[in-house]
């Protein structure tokens, strides 16, 4: 299985092509000497004018606008302004290479592609223009000098990062329908927990191949967290994703759910061997008995209580997981009327008076007692006989990390359709009234609704939210993250722009992130 998609670079790659993509990478893209430096840069002087014109658009002049060079002729243009555009067009000169990140763009499949031997040209020339810069490729430890060890020792205090800081954020290139994985990395990178263990080495790998996706991973936070701002090209990670979750494999629009719990899943056995007992020999305490990373993180219990109707015995199991699925209203299964007046009204804090469903409304409707009919009798172990019964499910052990799945795609065999409804997400989740406990509680008459302002270990605060815009058959992943407090950014692929909190909230909502409270830093 080869990770290349586009069949368009195969008539590019005939005759002298190496040596022609290799000049401009080596004079455009990567600039490695003074001389090819000063060809990117177009001098307000006139004399660099006649020097820098072969790297400035050839129909508007300008050198911003993400200039692109086409890869058949001498030709550069704007793609902001699609002249580039224009010239494959004109032309039919399919291929053009982007000369602030050198990515190779296609105007058929309209997108950015990968093909392993243009990407290995690019890496010999990155690698050759590192070396003319005195830039060395490896990771080498950093070793203080006497002059920063005086710093540390007359500043003790660990300095706080800006809250201008971008280090983290980085735009991830399609690879073609690939924008579901990119709007997952990047949740997955935001994750605190996950974001430190990565950074601190903490994995250590037992496979033999070369195919470990937590090895990709942690390479991964590397990448992101090494303050490059370019956007990376996460081409292995998607090819060891299609080696281990074959059903993913493929250029086509993946759901980004699917993807979710599919890589959460591999990279669960992949890491499996780092520890399944904690440090005094003891199983892991959450519902997997596992120690690994992803399970520490993102594993909850889900508690199912059916009771027997007539005799009113309750059978309990408890089943780990990684996401909560919700109904929304406006599918086909009944979406129970939430009367706003009622009990955990204002639970969130959140509002009914725009007539919008909540979260709040969703889980509520989640942890609902059902009445399973009489077509679907269980065999009750204190009547000894097939009764109907109801069935209740709460939260017996939440994760660190909560992902709720507010489910949009429905499948059926009469019924494909997306489910748009808006439903309103808080900054700040409460799950106290969705607890195993709290039922027990309200059975025993000893719950109270008041909220304790110290306990906070049900307390949790969204630092991600997955969209999916379009319909269907035809759409577009995008993701917003957050990186400090208060302070979100929205990841479109590439493209990484500063967002406002009113536009999170407004978002639609496919996937949201929260995180424990009590386990966050600034």
């Amino acid at each position: 299985m080869s990770p290349a998609g586009c069949s368009h670079v195969n008539a590019y790659k005939v005759d002298n092509w190496r040596p022609n993509l290799r000049v401009i990478y080596q004079c455009f893209v990567w600039s490695g000497s003074a001389e090819t430096r000063r060809r990117k840069v177009l001098q307000n002087d006139a004399g660099w004018t006649a020097l820098a014109k072969s790297c400035i658009c050839h129909m508007c002049g300008a050198h911003l606008n993400r200039l692109h060079s086409c890869l058949y002729c001498v030709f550069f243009g704007c793609f902001t302004k699609k002249h580039i555009h224009d010239h494959a067009k004109n032309k039919r000169h399919n291929l053009a290479i982007d000369l602030l990140y050198g990515g190779i763009y296609c105007f058929v499949c309209q997108d950015y592609i990968y093909d392993k031997d243009m990407e290995q040209i690019a890496k010999e020339e990155q690698r050759k223009a590192w070396k003319l810069q005195g830039v060395g490729e490896k990771y080498s430890t950093w070793e203080p000098t006497k002059r920063e060890l005086d710093l540390l020792r007359h500043n003790p205090k660990r300095r706080k990062i800006t809250t201008n800081c971008t280090i983290g954020l980085r735009g991830l290139i399609n690879l073609g329908n690939t924008c579901f994985m990119n709007c997952i990395v990047q949740a997955l990178t935001h994750t605190p927990l996950l974001r430190d263990f990565f950074l601190s080495d903490r994995h250590k790998c037992e496979m033999q191949s070369n195919s470990c996706l937590v090895c990709e991973m942690s390479q991964l936070f590397q990448e992101f967290y090494s303050g490059h701002r370019s956007p990376h090209i996460p081409f292995r990670l998607l090819h060891l994703v299609w080696t281990h979750a074959r059903h993913l494999a493929g250029y086509e629009q993946q759901d980004a759910h699917e993807f979710l719990i599919a890589a959460l899943d591999v990279l669960h056995r992949h890491c499996k061997g780092d520890t399944t007992r904690d440090d005094n020999g003891k199983k892991a305490n959450n519902p997997n008995h596992c120690n690994c990373i992803i399970d520490q993180i993102f594993t909850g219990g889900l508690q199912s209580d059916v009771t027997c109707q007539v005799c009113h015995g309750v059978s309990t199991t408890i089943d780990p997981f990684w996401d909560i699925s919700l109904d929304l209203p406006g599918s086909s299964t009944p979406f129970w009327p939430l009367s706003p007046g009622g009990d955990c009204g204002l639970v969130n804090g959140e509002s009914h008076l725009s007539g919008a469903t909540t979260l709040t409304d969703c889980l509520r409707r989640f942890t609902r007692p059902e009445h399973l009919g009489s077509s679907a009798k269980i065999k009750c172990g204190g009547c000894h006989s097939y009764q109907e019964s109801t069935k209740q499910l709460t939260m017996k052990k939440l994760p660190i990390v909560a992902c709720f799945h507010l489910k949009r795609f429905e499948h059926s065999a009469k019924l494909r359709r997306k489910i748009t409804t808006y439903v309103s997400f808080p900054l700040e989740l409460d799950m106290t009234p969705f607890m195993a406990s709290s039922k027990e509680s309200r059975m025993n008459g000893q719950y109270q609704q008041t909220v304790d302002v110290l306990n906070n270990d049900n307390k949790y605060s969204l630092f991600a939210v997955v969209n999916h815009q379009g319909t269907l058959e035809s759409g577009h992943y995008t993701s917003f993250i957050r990186q400090h407090k208060d302070q979100w950014f929205k990841c479109d692929d590439a493209i990484i722009t500063k967002a406002s909190i009113k536009d999170v909230l407004d978002s639609e909502g496919y996937l949201l992130f929260y995180h424990k409270q009590f386990l966050e830093y600034e």
